[in-house]
């Protein structure tokens, strides 16, 4: 079995995957409160325009791109949002049409079941695309992106959606003002983008354990002096493609 369901802190469940040996959320956080505390809230505090370009790296189960949906319907926030998710495993998304998503989703499952057996949906508030393939390639693509949900398998799984050149694709895909949200707090994930000419932050959700938030223009949050992180530790270092490919 390629896929195992395994359930998580907060009462939702999430997959675990035997080809990377890692689950796709923080079975300790909970599937849900990890996507809206690291990911959706973070990302909508600091970028409060009123149209919003989403990259979300990768769909996965697709907890964040529903987690999105979730949090503008709670809140009643007047916002049309474009959402972009890349992801290889076409065997994964096939599966999920029989997953047990969280009751908070119910209220658009058509969304849910269009996007899955489409992977495409849109109206009049929400613009959603899975991008089938690899997100190296995917990301060269675009531009004008406002978020960066980066929510890839861990970097010692899959380093090379945690590289400084996966980062400077990143960079020129992005407008000029966007918040990029992830989980990780390594310090190889931090200087990969803080060479790419970002501001580190670190990120304290409610209940869920710290990560990062990056951006390109300066937020009202304690920074992470990188400076200083790298005179403590001259072997400090991002990752790179050629120590992967």
């Amino acid at each position: 079995m390629d896929y195992k369901k395994v359930a998580t802190g907060d009462g939702t469940y999430t997959l675990h995957s035997k080809r990377f040996d890692e689950c796709y959320h923080s079975t300790k956080d909970g599937a849900l409160q990890e996507s809206l505390q690291k990911h959706v809230i973070p990302a909508f505090t600091h970028n409060t325009q009123a149209e919003l370009t989403i990259l979300d790296i990768c769909f996965g189960l697709g907890y964040n791109t529903f987690a999105t949906i979730y949090h503008i319907l709670r809140n009643g926030l007047d916002i049309k949002v474009r959402i972009i998710a890349p992801e290889f495993d076409e065997k994964l998304l096939e599966s999920l049409r029989g997953f047990t998503y969280p009751e908070e989703f119910a209220p658009f499952s058509h969304i849910i079941d269009e996007l899955l057996r489409n992977h495409r949906y849109k109206d009049e508030r929400f613009d959603l695309r899975i991008a089938v393939g690899d997100a190296r390639e995917v990301v060269k693509n675009l531009r004008g992106i406002d978020i960066v949900y980066q929510d890839a398998f861990s970097p010692k799984k899959n380093p090379l959606l945690w590289t400084k050149e996966y980062f400077a694709d990143i960079k020129k895909a992005v407008s000029n003002k966007m918040v990029l949200t992830t989980y990780s707090v390594a310090t190889g994930v931090r200087m990969g983008l803080y060479e790419n000419g970002f501001f580190i932050y670190e990120a304290r959700g409610e209940g869920v354990r710290t990560g990062t938030i990056a951006s390109n223009f300066a937020l009202e949050l304690p920074a992470v002096d990188m400076e200083l992180k790298k005179r403590r530790n001259p072997a400090a270092a991002p990752l790179l493609d050629r120590e992967f490919s």
